[in-house]
């Protein structure tokens, strides 16, 4: 029988020195207030993702990217901002962030941050002194206020619908309406002003002085809207996201604003990124944000929205990488996010259901599949993003009881399934403990009994357990010449619904079928998701489970 895991070699202090780091980074995602919980409060904090770095380190990833940490309301749990230059007090201040991010330098760790430019909160300066000044305010110009439609004004100005379901506008009590492709306390920015493009160069550089290393461009697609606002002339538009041309997404204006917002990062050395959350119809529309002269990487979701199934992941895998090449763009590859459910749940469900799931399903087969669907992605060619948890193999929490739920899009019914917030609940980091290491007053989230055998404490040291997967294929992978950047697999024969492929030295066999198959041993064993059985030259691959083999003979 091969060993699961290979031993992991020793971190070096200057793998994040090497240039265009970023084209084979593995981009680890916090989401700050369900990561580590400094001050007793249940809710996570800079101070704790800076008590944590270390894990992080010795994971073996590459980047930090922390979802919004910024002065808010917290209507949509911080992406609706309210001070893009100042800390939102549950998570600490300005002078907790610098010392996370001069941490992070000392541990070779690089810092992205969230930025969101498609709205602003309610809150904000602008939008609270436009809606006092009324109609006609010079301020009201930076967002999209409108009159209504009907004998009155009555009706919104046109019938485009919120992300979070219902219309996508709001009236003020002066009879005008503004709108917001999310929920109302996120009122959409009006791109054409000139000063909505001042101001984001403006916070691009404060934080660029601060430090980071780059930015995350939350709705990246989102900020220019078609000449006159049209009507989209449909109802249920929320199915039509991602899959059709929408009047308010993916529109061409939007690369000139990034080509500027390119002049700004090449002001800075120490090669600073910009990575686009673009949802767009096809995989070779979302290449045109990562042209030369835009954004460095933008996030796969036709990827993401894959089922485990060999035939629809090599379609999407050739699709990307041949989308990817004329630009001379990485590829990027990722599984879960703080929007969707869990793969090690969503595998475990029948196909159709979406990437929101309201279902268990089998755990222990969800859980198989996920090991074998991360060795699959860190496979491949480009840059891999993971999400805190995903590593300990945690499930979504599908049982929370409804009052203890804060996704917006919950309780606005019509759009979005809501139920984010299975994701989203602190992970456990200890056995015991009120909240399993998380911090000592509880955890914001319930979290579900049973949650400590989940935990980092539990898996470490277990040569068995997904975490220790994750720091061998992590080292693997950068211990290997032939793994991480690059723009082609050479795919390998192999049996129906398996996929197989080299690249230089090294060999990936992903068995998504629910019976063990034979394939050549290509050499020697360097990770696998589970138990494989060697005889001569053929190696027995189990149902569900991936292999990495190299074909480098060693002295």
């Amino acid at each position: 029988m091969s060993q699961q895991h290979s031993a992991a070699p020793a971190m070096t202090p200057t793998v994040a020195k090497r240039r265009d780091w970023w084209r084979d980074a593995v981009i680890y995602q916090v989401y700050p207030r369900s990561f580590a919980d400094s001050n007793g409060d249940g809710m996570g904090d800079l101070e704790g993702v800076r008590t944590r770095l270390p894990y992080l380190r010795d994971l073996g990833v590459d980047a930090v990217w922390l979802s919004p940490f910024y002065a808010s309301p917290q209507a949509d749990a911080g992406y609706d901002v309210a001070d893009y230059r100042a800390v939102d007090p549950m998570f600490g201040n300005l002078l907790d962030a610098d010392a996370l991010i001069r941490d992070a330098k000392e541990l070779s760790l690089r810092i992205i941050v969230d930025l969101v430019p498609n709205h602003s909160s309610d809150q904000h300066e602008w939008f609270r002194r436009a809606v006092a000044e009324g109609p006609g305010s010079p301020l009201r110009e930076r967002y999209h206020f409108r009159p209504g439609k009907g004998e009155n004004g009555e009706l919104p100005p046109n019938d485009w619908e919120s992300i979070f379901g219902g219309p996508a506008w709001t009236r003020v009590p002066d009879g005008e309406w503004y709108l917001h492709l999310f929920a109302p306390e996120q009122p959409d920015f009006n791109w054409e002003h000139p000063a909505v493009g001042d101001e984001f160069r403006s916070i691009l550089r404060f934080w660029l002085d601060m430090g980071v290393d780059g930015f995350r461009i939350d709705v990246a697609h989102g900020l220019v809207k078609a000449e006159g606002l049209p009507d989209l002339g449909s109802h249920d538009q929320v199915k039509l996201l991602g899959n059709d041309v929408m009047p308010f997404f993916d529109q061409e204006g939007v690369h000139e604003i990034y080509r500027q917002w390119r002049l700004v990062l090449d002001e800075y050395a120490g090669e600073r990124i910009f990575v686009a959350e673009a949802w767009t119809p096809t995989i070779e529309r979302t290449a045109h944000y990562v042209r030369p002269d835009e954004l460095h990487q933008a996030f796969n979701f036709q990827y993401l929205s894959t089922h485990w199934d060999a035939e629809e992941m090599r379609e999407v895998i050739d699709r990307t990488l041949d989308a990817m090449r004329p630009v001379g763009a990485p590829a990027t590859w990722v599984l879960s996010n703080h929007d969707v459910t869990r793969h090690a749940t969503r595998f475990a469900n029948p196909p159709g259901l979406g990437t929101q799931i309201r279902l268990a399903g089998d755990r222990e087969l969800g859980l198989r599949r996920a090991r074998a669907a991360t060795l699959l992605m860190l496979a491949l060619p480009g840059s891999a993003y993971v999400y805190q948890g995903e590593e300990l193999g945690l499930p979504d929490v599908v049982d929370l009881p409804d009052e203890v739920r804060q996704d917006p899009a919950y309780f606005r019914g019509a759009g979005q399934d809501g139920f984010r917030d299975g994701c989203r609940v602190p992970i456990p980091w200890t056995r015991t403990g009120s909240s399993y290491g998380f911090g000592d007053g509880g955890s914001w989230l319930p979290q579900p009994d049973g949650w400590g055998e989940l935990s980092v404490e539990a898996q470490t040291g277990d040569p068995a357990s997904t975490l220790e997967l994750y720091r061998a294929a992590l080292a693997v992978r950068r211990e290997q010449p032939d793994l991480g950047a690059g723009t082609s697999v050479e795919w390998l024969r192999a049996p129906e619904g398996v996929l197989a492929f080299r690249r230089g030295e090294f060999v990936c066999v992903a068995n998504t079928t629910g019976e063990s198959v034979a394939m050549p041993a290509y050499g020697r064993v360097l990770v696998a998701s589970g138990e494989i059985v060697e005889v001569d030259d053929e190696a027995k691959v189990p149902a569900d489970t991936t292999v990495w083999w190299t074909t480098a003979v060693t002295a």
